[in-house]
């Protein structure tokens, strides 16, 4: 097996006032050469966004990107005419593909917005743009993953243009759970959201990170009730 973890106070960081970022990988001005990607996952950014400011429109090409809403809404809006609110439990997917532009703003002027900004490499490039949202109820990942995304459209989940899954999960302290690996080439990236895991004996705290690729199985306990994203990643050559 092998294994990386990805301490919360070692990610880059960067504040731009009305923008509060941390990055687990390499972006813009942080760069680090060994946390280039994990797999096909290329970007995890934790952004914090002061109402009334955002991302004005720029563009992407050949992307998969995921958005999830921890804290607030934030108001998507692209060069297709689409214009969506997400909120928490939203998930947000755009296939980049032979390019859109698009803005983000907190919807709120008042009150800050948190989300994940998940960028995952496609395994076609060039592909029609594409957009998708929906919501999900948090109930179903009480004490249970709950797949958001998969590629076989399991339970409603959403899709990528690449064979990745995640999973949300919340879990009261005291229980337990295994992992294994969805298909052959597949690797497991768990973000912590909140509390407290121990993960093959690793002990990981809030906006902690573990990556684990080339195992059969591998045992999660819960310490302090927590909430995560499991990301299972096709691993790159």
């Amino acid at each position: 097996m092998k294994k990386i973890i990805h301490r919360a106070d070692t990610r880059g960081y960067a504040n731009h006032g009305w923008l509060s970022s941390h990055h687990t990988f390499s972006f813009a001005n942080y760069y680090d050469p060994n946390r280039i990607h994990f797999g096909a996952l290329r970007v995890l950014n934790d952004d914090s966004i002061k109402g009334g400011m955002g991302f004005g429109a720029h563009p992407h090409d050949n992307m998969e990107i995921v958005s999830i809403v921890l804290d607030g809404a934030m108001e998507h809006r692209d060069n297709t005419g689409r214009q969506e609110v997400i909120r928490k439990n939203d998930v947000q997917i755009m296939s980049a593909g032979t390019g859109i532009t698009h803005s983000e703003f907190n919807a709120s002027k008042t009150e800050d917005a948190n989300f994940l900004q998940i960028w995952v490499i496609p395994k076609e490039r060039n592909v029609i743009p594409r957009y998708d949202q929906r919501t999900f109820d948090p109930a179903a990942r009480e004490n249970a993953l709950q797949v958001v995304i998969s590629p076989d459209h399991q339970a409603d989940a959403l899709w990528l243009h690449q064979d990745a899954w995640f999973s949300l999960g919340k879990f009261d302290a005291g229980k337990k759970l295994d992992i294994t690996p969805k298909a052959p080439g597949i690797g497991s990236y768990l973000f912590l959201l909140s509390g407290e895991l121990k993960v093959d004996g690793e002990v990981l705290q809030t906006r902690d990170a573990i990556g684990l690729s080339d195992y059969d199985k591998v045992s999660i306990e819960v310490i302090k009730p927590a909430e995560f994203l499991l990301m299972d990643i096709p691993m790159l050559s």
